[in-house]
């Protein structure tokens, strides 16, 4: 019942939209199965498989809503909930804000499914352990890491006619090499749609490197550096910023994107003119769901174009108020670079600092996006293009919106965590604060 044909799906959903006695109702489908394996010291600690499928359901009558839930799908199951909702709904006080449902949608499918994750096994998910584990064992080092995939469906309903269907894979793949006195520590990580593109072995020469490479570290003063992020470590930075492209924030002075005086920055030059940003729910490497949370379809959108903010996410609400056309949530993030490796960044580097990992990152200052972190998993010191010691971690307090004007190169982008794709980037002027003692 996990994963259920479109078919299956829509026959449900139309039951329970037949049984609403509400002005308005949407019924919303979700399935799941998850599988996951963890290791530690360099053994396999857990394992296991979770599978679930829920049906929610809202109704409105007017600007009152309300929502209930199930895990049953009987003809009785499906009553009672759509009834629990309708009374929810008459006991709710009315949403000011409220919008109806969207009407008949047309929707072009994205390459969310891949087979090769689907039918991923619990031996697969126990030779990506083995092929983790018994390098570090055989070179003296310490492995911990986790694996979890799954493949899961949406389907959903209006009285308005609208309805949708799309099945979804992805894996993610963390591992934490340490030396075994733990003075060094490596981290990979790999997120994609296909488990077919994944080998744990390449991953896991790149951990074992960096926890080696990086014992004995030195203290370096804290300061402005020029700074090589790799892909990971700068997503942790990039992500923060996009959360503030919504239009609503920012005509409400809650956000870098407003002005002074009111009204927002859409059209101003923001960032360095080599920073291009955009969502595309097509694209093979991110794909997302073609629709977004309120049902509107998504479009290929830039946010960034040279530098310059090109588009701002409308809320139905939000837009209906301002006289503008809703620009539903992306979904993805892509943004664009060049195509130097990161370890070509590093040859052609005179003097810097290589951060492999960003973590811990806390808001300080919404208005600038001052954000604070940590480096860790593998900090390096580079001279004349090479790597030429390991360096302690550092608290750092950085605004993405500086960082991306102050680029000195971008690299290729690559996939990481969150549906983004983005580059390693190097980086001048980035201030570290001071040191940490973590690894």
């Amino acid at each position: 019942m996990s994963i259920m044909t479109e078919a299956d799906a829509k026959a449900i959903l139309d039951k329970v939209i037949a049984l609403s006695e509400a002005d308005e109702a949407t019924a919303r489908l979700n399935g799941s199965i998850e599988g996951n394996i963890r290791f530690a010291r360099n053994n396999v600690s857990t394992s296991g498989v979770i599978s679930n499928t829920s049906l929610s359901v809202q109704s409105a009558f007017g600007r009152r809503t309300g929502s209930a839930s199930t895990n049953e799908f009987s003809d009785e199951a499906l009553a009672r909930v759509v009834r629990r909702s309708e009374d929810l709904a008459r006991l709710a006080p009315e949403n000011p804000e409220f919008v109806p449902a969207v009407g008949p949608q047309q929707y072009r499918a994205s390459p969310t499914f891949a087979e090769a994750t689907a039918a991923i096994t619990p031996e697969d998910r126990a030779r990506v352990a083995r092929a983790s584990i018994e390098p570090c064992v055989g070179a003296g080092l310490v492995a911990a890491g986790f694996l979890e995939d799954g493949q899961s469906f949406t389907a959903f309903a209006n009285s308005n006619g609208n309805f949708g269907y799309q099945r979804s894979t992805a894996m993610d793949y963390t591992c934490t090499v340490r030396t075994q006195d733990g003075s060094g520590s490596g981290w990979v990580g790999t997120n994609s749609q296909d488990f077919s593109t994944f080998d744990p072995a390449d991953d896991i020469q790149i951990a074992m490197r960096k926890a080696s490479a990086s014992a004995e570290a030195r203290a370096l003063e804290p300061g402005k550096y020029t700074v090589i992020l790799e892909p990971a470590a700068a997503s942790g930075l990039v992500s923060f910023m996009l959360n503030y492209f919504d239009a609503r924030q920012a005509d409400e002075g809650r956000s870098f994107l407003s002005k002074a005086g009111g009204g927002n920055r859409l059209g101003e030059q923001v960032f360095d003119p080599r920073v291009n940003l955009y969502a595309d729910p097509w694209d093979p490497n991110v794909p997302v769901l073609p629709w977004d949370g309120e049902g509107l379809p998504r479009e290929r959108m830039a946010l960034v174009e040279d530098g310059k903010i090109a588009n701002l996410v409308y809320s139905r609400y939000w837009a209906q108020k301002e006289g503008k056309t809703a620009v539903g949530d992306p979904g993805n993030m892509i943004m664009t670079g060049g195509t130097k490796s990161t370890a070509e960044l590093v040859r052609e580097t005179e003097r810097g600092v290589l951060v492999t990992r960003t973590w811990y990152i806390r808001m300080v200052d919404p208005q600038t996006v001052l954000v604070t972190g940590l480096t860790r998993d593998g900090t390096f010191y580079i001279e004349n293009g090479e790597l030429r010691y390991p360096i302690k971690n550092f608290r750092f307090n950085e605004s993405p919106i500086i960082m991306l004007n102050n680029i000195d190169e971008l690299g290729r982008p690559v996939r990481v965590e969150g549906g983004m794709m983005i580059p390693a980037m190097r980086l001048r002027d980035f201030t570290f604060t001071s040191l940490s003692d973590a690894v």
